[in-house]
């Protein structure tokens, strides 16, 4: 038998990413595909197929277009708009034999692509070919968090317990993670902590700016440990926070960390930067670029933009997670999880169900 060949097509930025190459990986170990991965690079003046939806690689650099030759794969799987375009070409010069899978946000029509694996901040209208799951894939599982906590257990064991994670993302769209958000996010978490006679493991992300994470540091007065977030840091203890605490709490700008974090098992409670639940009551960072944000949604059409509050609401509905300000009462456990689900949309398209 032959086994049909993954090319992953790598996305470009960090959380989307994660999700691709968890895909993919999900894949070899469920039906041990061959698999492989190319990071293409572009030219920043070239939006033309990505604006147009041409199927081409006028976007590419000559040494990324270069190497794109037969034999062409099985099955394509990628993330964002800048590759859409190159994988549609594939596709055509196969003759039409590989398949497409897309994961987040389309912005071809959907019937530009076999599978499209999304989450409801997108919006993405039900479809055949639509995987509509309710958080983002992720790496995390049983395993690797066991393997976690026995990495860091000399770091954490002899903190009092029991621990709250607290995960801080960053600036997203109309919402800013800013030092006052920080501040309160600190002091919130001290408080609950202090009530338990717990304590704190922090972490802060590619996306917190340097004034957010001293601000959040300076309003922690409970045992704690604060990581700040370094690029290409070996010692990075995030699996260690999701695998020592005993309850997360994760800013609601990253819909990623969210999923990581609910896919512990574990109580999650989610940080409302500021107008996330409407009105914001507490003081707000200002970021023009927010402003401006808001500004222009209400002018372009909605397929530009994403609504993170529809991950909110649905979470708390399914009882997946709660603000931080409201009582936990038990953890709901999916049936079949977002990568059970995609995986088996992708093993669909071979007839491998």
């Amino acid at each position: 038998m032959v086994l049909p060949v993954i090319s992953l097509i790598d996305a470009y930025r960090a959380g989307e990413r994660g999700q691709v190459r968890a895909l993919v990986q999900a894949l070899v170990d469920d039906m041990a595909w061959p698999a492989e991965t190319r990071t293409l690079s572009y030219r920043s003046e070239r939006f033309l197929p990505h604006l147009l939806g041409w199927d081409s690689i006028r976007g590419l650099t000559p040494e990324a277009a270069a190497t794109l030759q037969p034999p062409w794969p099985d099955l394509l799987i990628s993330c964002g708009v800048r590759n859409e375009p190159v994988c549609r070409w594939i596709r055509a010069q196969s003759g039409g034999r590989t398949r497409f899978v897309h994961v987040g946000r389309p912005w071809a029509d959907l019937a530009s692509f076999e599978v499209v694996i999304t989450t409801p901040q997108y919006r993405v209208p039900p479809r055949p070919n639509v995987v509509n799951n309710l958080l983002t894939l992720h790496s995390v599982s049983a395993q690797r968090l066991a393997s976690a906590r026995s990495e860091w257990q000399g770091a954490f064991a002899d903190l009092p317990q029991p621990c709250f994670a607290v995960i801080a993302g960053g600036n997203s769209g109309p919402f800013t993670f800013g030092p006052k958000a920080a501040g309160r996010l600190g002091k919130q978490a001290s408080r609950l902590a202090r009530e338990h006679g717990g304590s704190l493991l922090v972490t802060t992300s590619s996306r917190t700016s340097a004034a957010a994470s001293a601000a959040l540091s300076a309003a922690i007065d409970v045992p704690h440990y604060f990581y700040d977030w370094q690029a290409g840091d070996a010692e990075n203890p995030y699996f260690g926070i999701l695998a020592w605490a005993d309850r997360l709490i994760v800013t609601g700008d990253s819909i990623a960390m969210l999923s990581e974090a609910c896919a512990t098992g574990k109580p999650v409670q989610m940080f409302d930067l500021g107008g996330m639940r409407g009105e914001a009551c507490d003081p707000v960072d200002f970021r023009l670029g927010a402003t401006l944000y808001v500004a222009l949604m209400r002018w372009l059409p909605r397929s530009l933009s994403r609504d993170i509050t529809l991950v909110h609401s649905q979470l708390r509905d399914s009882g997946r997670a709660v603000w931080l300000e409201e009582e936990f009462a038990a953890v709901a456990v999916p049936a079949e999880t977002d990568m059970q689900r995609a995986v088996a949309a992708v093993k669909r398209l071979f007839n491998q169900d």
